[in-house]
């Protein structure tokens, strides 16, 4: 462990007053939510950092690199890893990165999963840990996707990419030891928002519907203006700012923000859509989007089981050596999946 990490764990490790009194002062609350201290912390840290919106791209996409790497928890122990590429579209070849627990149960299907960052930042390093994690506790193999980024592959590169690994994953599960002809998807962010949408299309092209969408904190409509875009509009670790300076790297300058390939809350129709999870964080601009698509998938007679956690923030799920309550999380989540997939047998 680095001599950074170490002080770092140190300092995340003291009794929340302390950590509030580091940070502040005071309690971070926003619509009756408190940050949980570390997480302040981390915000408190961060607070005079230019805004990504003033940055290359290139730029953010490294310094982010270098801030996970201080925030994320190592892989679990008995969980294996492997990297290859898949095949993509445009002839290219897609990076994966493999899971495998070392206790795995035949019967739960492959999760190709899907890293967060607006499309424009974010790696296989992204959600590492987290992957990790979701492997040992869902019992099941997962796939992580280094789909193409924006600036230099706008809309729809990525999305491509992210439709092309789910396709091989189902055509490849059996291979990992997962269920033939299945799989799940799941991301966070932006990976949350490909998830939603693969859903959607499958449904329309009649097939093969992902066997369960995990959605944590996802973006589910950058159309449609919310309350909380408002109240957590310039919150640790997104604001309204830095969703907007994403958009206009990612999608082609006049791009319609009602397609349903960007909003998928844009549909009207969620009948038939695959079981979801619905995860999200309380101190989020998305947190309201995410709570009402939870609810209209549930009102469609889609089984849904969500979970907002109120003193956690967007991308909690990176956040999981510093923040006590980011592990117990994640680790609930890959539970979830697990009991969905038992509930299932």
């Amino acid at each position: 462990m680095s001599l950074q990490r170490t002080i770092a764990k140190a300092i995340a490790s003291l009794p929340g007053g302390m950590i509030v009194n580091m940070a502040g002062g005071k309690p971070m609350i926003i619509e009756g939510r408190t940050l949980e201290p570390q997480l302040q912390l981390v915000a408190w840290n961060g607070r005079n950092a230019p805004p990504m919106s003033t940055l290359p791209a290139e730029m953010v996409q490294q310094a982010v690199k270098a801030q996970l790497a201080l925030f994320q928890d190592k892989l679990p122990g008995g969980v294996g890893v492997e990297e290859f590429t898949i095949p993509g579209p445009d002839a290219n070849q897609i990076p994966v990165r493999l899971y495998t627990p070392a206790s795995q149960d035949p019967r739960h299907p492959l999760i190709v999963y899907f890293h967060m960052g607006g499309g424009v930042i974010g790696d296989l390093d992204t959600c590492h840990a987290f992957c990790g994690m979701l492997a040992q506790g869902a019992q099941a193999p997962v796939l992580s996707v280094d789909y193409r980024l924006a600036p230099p592959h706008i809309y729809p590169a990525g999305l491509n990419d992210c439709f092309a690994a789910y396709k091989w994953g189902v055509a490849n599960a059996e291979k990992y030891g997962a269920p033939a002809g299945k799989a799940a998807v799941g991301g966070d962010s932006m990976g949350g928002n490909f998830s939603a949408i693969i859903s959607q299309r499958m449904k329309r092209e009649g097939g093969p519907l992902p066997a369960l969408q995990l959605l944590i904190y996802p973006a589910i409509d950058i159309s449609k203006h919310y309350p909380s875009k408002t109240a957590f509009g310039n919150t640790f670790s997104l604001s309204q700012d830095t969703m907007d300076w994403f958009m206009k790297q990612y999608l082609p300058e006049g791009f319609d923000y009602t397609d349903l390939n960007v909003s998928p809350g844009q549909e009207t129709d969620l009948t038939g859509l695959p079981p979801a999870i619905v995860i999200t964080a309380g101190h989020d601009p998305l947190v309201d989007e995410g709570d009402e698509y939870a609810e209209r998938l549930q009102d469609a007679g889609v089984k849904v089981k969500h979970k907002r956690y109120d003193n956690l923030a967007h991308a909690f799920t990176a956040f999981t050596f510093l923040s006590p309550g980011s592990r117990a999380a994640c680790a609930e989540i890959a539970r979830m999946v697990h009991d969905f997939y038992a509930a299932k047998k």
